[in-house]
């Protein structure tokens, strides 16, 4: 690793990069070592330029929004990892809103709410960005990204192709989607939404800020939800149930405010996060017959 001078050269030419980037300050769990070089586009462009390069120079590619919802190896990440944060194009017009794949959800909803459209408040408080959001269906309060989406513009990184996606062609499902397969990249989002009260609007969204303040650790490193919801029942209730919450395994901790998340108590390592998991799973499994299956994306 970082030994490849002539292709992070080339790299810099295109866009804001840098070689043996520490992961951990671009992570929401604090965790993660080195990636032996890592980029930032400003554009779709840029972002498009960048995949081609690395893909005429054989190298490993990983793109992420605000890795919210991913742990970084701490022994660090071979290849090429692209953050999209500053591709943050947005737009409205009439009841529809287009957002580039880096903008925040937070940045989303409150664009809706300056133009007085409803239907994205669910997503308010969720720390994703839309390219992440789509990839993943995510969704809270009873709302998912499906529910508003019209058409995605992605890039086949195999062909290079830019092509549009209905919302029926994003295959979506609980907590998935077609661009799970990695082939095809969304660099922007279509949504329809609904003109509402302003006041209206910005309530819901306070209403449901207060909802994750009272009930997630909000003020601790986590990837938020580490495990899907279950066929019947909650993952954290299980948890709990189960006797972990609060269980430490090195500095990872299951949350002793909501169980369905670990959280990084201090110096904790990608190994401490990983045999917490499974120690969660084998007792849950033991103790209840169900096994959990992790929504958070382990990248090494």
């Amino acid at each position: 690793m970082f030994g490849n001078n002539t292709f992070f050269d080339k790299l810099k030419s295109i866009c804001e990069a840098y070689a043996a980037y520490p992961l951990a300050n671009h992570s929401t769990f604090k965790i993660g070592g080195k990636a032996e070089f890592a980029a930032f586009p400003k554009t779709a462009d840029e972002l498009c330029r960048i995949l081609s390069f690395a893909s005429s120079c054989d190298v490993r590619v990983r793109v992420f929004g605000n890795a919210s919802n991913v742990l970084f190896s701490s022994d660090g990440v071979s290849g090429l990892v692209i953050f999209t944060g500053q591709i943050k194009e947005l737009s409205a017009e009439g009841e529809y809103i287009r957002a580039s794949c880096g903008v925040k959800l937070s940045s989303l909803c409150n664009f809706a709410l300056k133009n007085e459209l409803s239907g994205a408040e669910f997503a308010f408080g969720i720390p994703g960005t839309v390219g992440g959001a789509v990839y993943m269906n995510a969704g809270a309060h009873g709302g998912e990204i499906s529910h508003i989406l019209v058409e995605s513009t992605c890039l086949n990184m195999c062909t290079g192709e830019i092509l549009t996606l209905s919302a029926s062609e994003h295959e979506f499902g609980y907590r998935k989607s077609i661009f799970e397969n990695g082939e095809l990249l969304v660099l922007s989002s279509l949504f329809a939404l609904k003109r509402g009260s302003a006041e209206e609007i910005e309530a819901k969204m306070k209403e449901y800020t207060e909802k994750r303040k009272a009930s997630q650790p909000l003020s601790m490193p986590s990837a938020g939800s580490v495990f899907k919801r279950p066929a019947v029942g909650f993952s954290g209730k299980y948890i709990e149930d189960a006797g972990l919450k609060g269980f430490k395994i090195g500095g990872a901790q299951v949350s002793e405010k909501h169980a369905g998340f670990i959280v990084n108590a201090g110096g904790a390592t990608s190994g401490d996060v990983l045999a917490l998991i499974e120690k969660v799973k084998k007792v849950v499994s033991e103790k209840f017959g169900v096994m959990l299956e992790t929504e958070i994306i382990y990248v090494e």
